[in-house]
């Protein structure tokens, strides 16, 4: 485990202390907080300590000249324990002279995607030059990108080397990486402020490193921007609980179908199959065009939110009809209730369904009229535009659209006893829970629908049941609960 300082340190070195029992090595990239006094460090961090100068042209932001930057470098080898070179610009004699191959770490970051030839060949070419470790990065804008690095590791089978992808997209390789060999891993300090780089604490809590249990498939999630989804923590720990050879992956991308058509080849040559993938906005629609057996659900609301191989085939579901359980958790009885759905994407179509289907009297609610009424067509459910809604005389709201920043409609004359449920979760309550709290209504937010959703996600995706116990220290008490749907769907 590799922490990176990329912001100046505290003066009294709490965050580095902190490190001790979490990282094995502290890489400072002095182009960002400057020349740190490495004495002052020792006296904080008791690990490794490695220095990195990262220009301008691999990513970095030190610009000065090459013998200023050379001068940095054989200064930092007096104090440090590994002193990183970039291969283009540092292999000087002198430079190779002042830090010994046994303290070398050799770098490349390409600025662009590359294919599996042109790394190999990077490689061989860093290669002879002695080094303590290699490290080699590609951009990827998105995660189909990445391929080649997952391909070199396992072809180069090297423990001297990694390669990752940069940025959101690469996110993946980077926890991929210590499974196919690399020895390490990187991760920010703190909150993080570096795109696509994890932090110490969620390559820990998210993906259990630096434990490297045994890994046969791979699962994931995958959508156009994930932003620290739940899901990876969520699943990963019900892996390790069970003892199942797999790990869950964050796939960021802007064309599902050519994410389909390059990753899954690789990965299956890799003998890392993908065995199933959540579905996220705005593919949820489109997924449906790449699977062979949908269920009704999924079918009957055009969407599906969650896809597995099932023997050669791949299956579809939608687990956006989640909310049944999550309501069922609160004993709410959804039988004759006069529900309003806000929202009428994906989500809320299936949301809308699932109520229609255990007896509730259903209104679909949307802003835009196309959207409206194709769902009026498709889910044979009235149809109200949201200028003209009122929620008055409704026992149940379900706020299903992305909006979190705002009340996205008035709650003035909705029954005293309703029940207002967000689909949406996120870090701080929303506005629409905390008025509907304000107003004394039973609320319900979207962590208890996503406690719902992932654990009939787990199911569906590994036949195995999620443990209770998965998520008890997240921000609320979920309750693992069985979807009254998920037989049938199955």
């Amino acid at each position: 485990m590799v922490a990176v300082l990329s912001e100046p340190p505290r003066p009294d070195g709490v965050e580095l202390r902190a490190l001790a029992a979490r990282a094995d090595s502290l890489e400072v990239r002095a182009d960002l907080v400057g020349d740190l006094d490495p004495h002052w460090l020792r006296q904080h961090f008791p690990g490794t300590l490695v220095y990195v100068l990262r220009s301008v042209e691999e990513g970095g932001q030190f610009s000065g000249d090459l013998a200023h930057r050379h001068s940095r470098l054989q200064a930092a080898a007096r104090a440090y324990d590994q002193v990183d070179l970039e291969w283009a610009r540092d292999l000087t004699a002198e430079m190779l002279a002042a830090v010994p191959a046994s303290r070398r770490r050799l770098s490349r970051h390409v600025g662009q995607p590359a294919d599996l030839d042109a790394l190999t060949a990077s490689v061989d070419r860093m290669s002879e030059t002695p080094a303590a470790l290699y490290v080699l990065s590609i951009a990827a804008v998105a995660a189909e990108d990445a391929v080649a690095v997952v391909a070199l590791l396992v072809a180069a089978k090297r423990s001297d080397l990694t390669a990752f992808a940069t940025g959101p997209a690469g996110l993946w390789t980077r926890i991929l990486a210590p499974r196919l060999g690399a020895p390490v891993v990187f991760g920010q300090i703190g909150t993080g402020g570096q795109a696509g780089l994890p932090t110490l604490a969620q390559l820990q809590t998210d993906y259990g490193l630096p434990e490297l249990a045994p890994v046969s498939c791979l699962y994931g999630i995958v959508g156009r921007s994930l932003n620290r989804s739940a899901s990876p923590l969520l699943h990963n720990r019900a892996y390790r609980m069970l003892g199942l050879p797999a790990i869950y992956l964050p796939f960021a991308t802007e064309d599902l179908e050519r994410f389909w058509r390059i990753l899954m080849p690789v990965l299956d040559a890799a003998n890392l199959p993908l065995r199933g993938l959540t579905v996220v906005t705005p593919f949820k629609e489109r997924v449906m065009d790449l699977v062979e057996r949908p269920s009704a659900a999924a079918a009957h609301c055009g969407a599906a939110n969650v896809v597995w191989r099932d023997g050669d085939t791949w299956a579809a579901d939608t687990t956006d009809t989640s909310v049944v359980s999550a309501l069922a958790a609160h004993g709410i009885e959804l039988h004759g209730q006069r529900a309003a759905v806000v929202g009428c994407g994906a989500a809320g179509r299936a949301v809308a369904a699932a109520l229609a289907l255990a007896g509730a009297e259903v209104v679909l609610v949307n802003r835009s009229w196309d959207r409206g009424h194709f769902a009026e067509r498709l889910l044979a459910l009235p149809f109200v535009p949201l200028a003209d809604f009122s929620p008055v005389g409704f026992t149940l709201l379900v706020h299903a659209t992305p909006v979190t920043d705002r009340l996205p409609l008035s709650l003035a004359g909705l029954s005293k006893d309703a029940t207002v449920l967000e689909l949406v979760y996120t870090e701080a309550t929303t506005p629409l829970i905390r008025e509907a709290g304000v107003r004394g209504l039973f609320t319900v937010d979207g962590w208890h629908v996503l406690a719902a959703e992932v654990a009939m996600q787990f199911q569906l995706m590994t036949g195995a049941t999620m443990p209770a116990s998965t998520a008890s220290d997240c921000p609320v008490p979920f309750r693992v609960v069985d979807h009254p749907l998920l037989e049938e769907s199955r």
